[in-house]
């Protein structure tokens, strides 16, 4: 069967304080459940759509403005993650793009984080690389431990990483 899911262009990002620390966002599935029956939760990166003529990297650095209230300069695209994703109110055939970003510390402002998002956001974390790689939380894509694991070990992959996602 074919998916007729609206295709949608998404820049996201690794963001790292300097303690090698991840910020993901949590959010609560608004149809997605668990086994008991209660709200699936799920973290993700920050990021979100392009817009109207918007380049990747203007889109992440725009929507690091508004969930995290960081200026920031974007590094490089080190992984992507295409395919259905169904967890967010509207699902959708995510076509996303990965950019690591270095914040000088880990200063963030989420006051505007929910304005935009489609489903109920219940907050944000600094992960480090061995939570990411021992939690049984419900983190999204597949792979972003190992793919955070290598960059806090210096290793920037020369070709953006194709990760995929959990929960198809």
């Amino acid at each position: 069967m074919t998916d007729s899911l609206p295709i949608r262009h998404i820049a996201r990002a690794l963001v790292f304080d300097p303690e090698d620390r991840l910020l993901l966002i949590a959010y609560q599935s608004v149809h997605a459940r668990n086994p008991d029956g209660s709200p699936k939760t799920f973290w993700f990166m920050p990021g979100g759509g392009l817009e109207a003529g918007e380049s990747h990297v203007e889109a992440c650095r725009r929507e690091l403005s508004e969930e995290i209230g960081r200026e920031t300069e974007i590094g490089p695209q080190i992984a992507a993650c295409d395919g259905p994703f169904r967890l967010f109110k509207q699902g959708r055939d995510a076509r996303e793009r990965y950019f690591l970003v270095r914040l000088p510390d880990a200063e963030v402002d989420t006051s505007r984080l929910a304005e935009t998002e489609d489903n109920p956001v219940l907050g944000t974390r600094w992960w480090s690389v061995s939570e990411l790689c021992a939690t049984e939380e419900h983190i999204e894509p597949a792979g972003l431990a190992d793919l955070a694991r290598g960059v806090v070990a210096g290793m920037i992959p020369a070709e953006p990483v194709v990760l995929s996602w959990r929960d198809v």
